[in-house]
């Protein structure tokens, strides 16, 4: 995209920041939605448990990404939370989605979030974007999530639904908290390891989100994975490697379930996802093996 005005949800989390230092980098003009008044020109407030976004911040947009939501692993799986996990994605994006269509002028794209938790446990089965939604919470609420922007798809606006997997980064998400641990020594298998991790390094995760802005032809489910997922035992070997470390412990499954409660079935399904459109689209990968990627979020 030539410079462009694009506004972004989900601005401070780790795949957020990290698109909008990479926007701005290039010379584009990025706005902020922000759950508070607005404060400076560059941001926007809304309150997506209201529904409520002021629109006129969102006047002149090329382009929206949405990625705000509760994070999935940050809470013990109560009631409550899920009740959270669901009304963050689903109220939060039916708000950005009738904000989008009701411009006179809508953004040319709506690039909203969502996760391979769609396809549920898929075991050694390799899925791409044509495969059916899986079974469980957190199928059904990517299911609900991404149904959510239907105003901005019938308002004729290109819609993309990034489903991403486990992001490589350092600072948050899933290996956020993996990379502390492994540093002291107490990194290692989780359950029988034999369930797939479908990751993709920060570095392509944010290349991607660029990619499907710049790519007219890319909607609907786009699969934000490497395109060689590994198990949880190669995951482990791998961290092991690249921080010279030990990973002799283990986290049986019966401990992982007293722990997290219903997040242990997540954590434990394997889930082997492919980036079927991304890699028909000519996105090639900069880091596409786990090693690669542990590095670069070193780096």
């Amino acid at each position: 995209m030539p410079h462009s005005r694009i506004a972004v949800t989900g601005a401070s989390g780790l795949i957020g920041a990290a698109l909008v230092r990479s926007l701005r980098a290039d010379g584009h003009e990025v706005v902020r939605l922000v759950r508070r008044p607005a404060r400076s020109g560059d941001e926007v407030e809304w309150d997506p448990g209201r529904g409520y976004v002021d629109v006129a911040g969102l006047v002149g947009c090329d382009a929206v990404v949405h990625l705000a939501g509760a994070g999935v692993g940050d809470h013990r799986w109560t009631t409550a939370y899920k009740r959270e996990i669901r009304d963050s994605r689903v109220l939060g994006t039916a708000a950005i989605a009738e904000a989008v269509a009701s411009l006179d002028v809508p953004p040319k794209v709506l690039l909203s979030g969502s996760a391979i938790g769609y396809y549920g446990d898929t075991g050694d089965r390799a899925v791409d974007e044509s495969a059916p939604a899986g079974e469980g919470f957190l199928p059904s609420v990517c299911v609900e999530w991404e149904a959510a922007t239907a105003a901005a798809q019938e308002a004729g606006v290109r819609t993309v639904h990034a489903r991403t997997g486990l992001v490589v980064g350092r600072e948050g998400g899933a290996w956020g908290r993996l990379f502390p641990l492994f540093r002291a020594g107490l990194g290692g298998r989780l359950g029988n390891g034999r369930q797939y991790w479908s990751f993709i390094a920060l570095h392509d995760e944010v290349a991607a989100l660029r990619h499907i802005l710049d790519t007219e032809s890319l909607s609907g489910p786009v699969n934000l994975t490497g395109p060689d997922p590994v198990t949880n035992s190669e995951v482990t070997a791998a961290m092991g490697r690249v921080l010279h470390r030990p990973t002799l412990l283990t986290a049986p499954a019966p401990a992982l379930r007293l722990a997290l409660g219903d997040f242990a079935q997540d954590v434990l399904a394997s889930q082997r996802v492919l980036p079927g459109q991304l890699l028909n689209s000519g996105f090639v990968f900069a880091f596409p093996g786990i090693d690669a990627a542990i590095r670069a979020a070193l780096r």
